[in-house]
């Protein structure tokens, strides 16, 4: 299928709507402010009267997160979201991308400067005078959540790792966040796919595309994604390797978004990609199901808040991690229902959608204190960033829970 095609069938699910207002409903953005009209507005309504080339006919559409809840609670199946970042695409082909925008959206850039220097790096993270001068220069709001790098890389880890021969193999797909910033729930991902019976084989691997896709410099995030998808796609010849990914965004992208929003269906070595790869907790949960999953955890005496992310309820599997939380002895898990905490990627970083992303996500922030836990589990690393910045609390992945019961520490 063609990438006309594929757009046209996209555009043609506007046809649905039927002005439900469900989606405004939902919609975390336009809910606390009104630059950002809703999504019908800007999704099928405004969609309507988008032509090729010409100019666009509504710029509030980049106020719009992409955080994906339009398209989730769409009960006659509109891809809003998908049609609100392809507009996104269109007025940044037609009005210019900002310096900031092409910063940002490419996080092997920033963590591989960032890590050889990572004191220094950190240092001026936290140091006031030059976060103001990173506003007025780039436009990155000076009160924005930036993650600390860690001074070292997840895959050069890896590759003094060896992984015990198994019957079973998987392709670890870490992501940038945990390449740069948080190494750790790398080797403890490894650790606890190692513990239930699997091989894990690191390749070298790079961004997704996820942050320019989001940010709407689609043909970088094409080439990005697709050299990715070449460098995965080799591990996955057979039918019996898959690949699994903690960053539930990444994933998302390579399962669904690149091949949906890109228009990248057509490709044969993503597509591979995407029917192979799993998130952690998903595969974990299905080898539960099995009856194959190792459930030797100590108990863990402790209260944990659970979020999850907008990306990973837009996988449409449930909450795999709440269901392995719940296996965990002595674990009490306080699930929250808030249903954004703002950040969505790059987006709260930007000066402009700062106060947005803060006012989207205070629900979340009031849920989190109420419920009396020390600490929140969520799937996303941004979200976590997110959600320590607004809380002041610790946020990690619910693999870490995992595992500690194991007694992997």
């Amino acid at each position: 299928m063609t990438r006309l095609a594929e757009h046209e069938l996209l555009r043609g699910s506007l046809d649905h709507c039927v002005k439900c207002t469900i989606c405004e409903t939902a919609c975390p953005v336009s809910n606390v402010t009104s630059l950002f009209p809703g999504p019908k507005y800007a999704g099928p309504q405004s969609e309507r009267y988008r032509i090729a080339d010409e100019p666009t006919v509504d710029a509030s559409v980049d106020y719009c997160s992409g955080c994906g809840i339009c398209s989730q609670v769409c009960p006659q199946g509109v891809k809003i979201a998908e049609l609100n970042a392809q507009a996104r695409d269109q007025l940044k082909r037609q009005h210019g991308v900002p310096l900031r925008d092409r910063v940002i959206t490419r996080p092997t850039w920033l963590g591989r400067a960032g890590t050889p220097a990572a004191a220094v790096a950190n240092w001026s993270l936290g140091f006031r005078p030059a976060r103001i001068l990173a506003e007025k220069a780039l436009g990155v709001h000076r009160d924005a959540p930036a993650p600390r790098f860690a001074g070292r890389r997840f895959s050069r880890w890896a590759r003094t790792h060896t992984s015990p021969a198994a019957a079973r193999r998987v392709v670890y797909f870490h992501g940038c966040g945990t390449e740069y910033y948080e190494p750790w729930e790398g080797e403890r991902v490894v650790a606890v796919l190692e513990h239930n019976g699997y091989e894990v084989v690191v390749p070298k691997q790079d961004c997704c595309g996820l942050p320019l896709q989001s940010s709407g410099l689609f043909d970088a995030a094409r080439k990005t994604v697709l050299r990715l998808a070449r460098a995965l796609a080799p591990y996955v010849a057979d039918e019996h390797t898959i690949i699994v990914g903690n960053a539930t965004s990444c994933t998302l992208m390579l399962k669904r978004e690149a091949r949906e929003i890109l228009e990248l269906d057509d490709d044969p070595d993503l597509r591979r990609v995407s029917e192979r790869t799993y998130d952690v907790c998903e595969l974990l949960l299905e080898q539960h199901a099995r009856g194959e999953l190792r459930t030797d955890f100590a108990p863990l005496h402790e209260t944990v808040a659970y979020h999850a992310p907008c990306q990973q309820q837009g996988h449409w599997i449930g909450k795999p991690a709440l269901e392995l939380l719940a296996l965990i002895p002595g674990l009490e898990v306080r699930e929250l229902n808030a249903r954004c905490c703002g950040i969505a990627g790059t987006y709260g970083l930007k000066a402009e959608k700062y106060e947005i992303a803060m006012a989207v996500g205070s629900d979340l922030f009031a849920q989190v204190s109420a419920s009396g836990a020390a600490t929140v589990a969520c799937d996303s690393e941004t979200c976590r960033w997110q959600i320590t910045h607004g809380t002041q609390l610790p946020s990690v992945h619910p693999i870490d829970y995992l595992y500690r019961a194991y007694g992997l520490e």
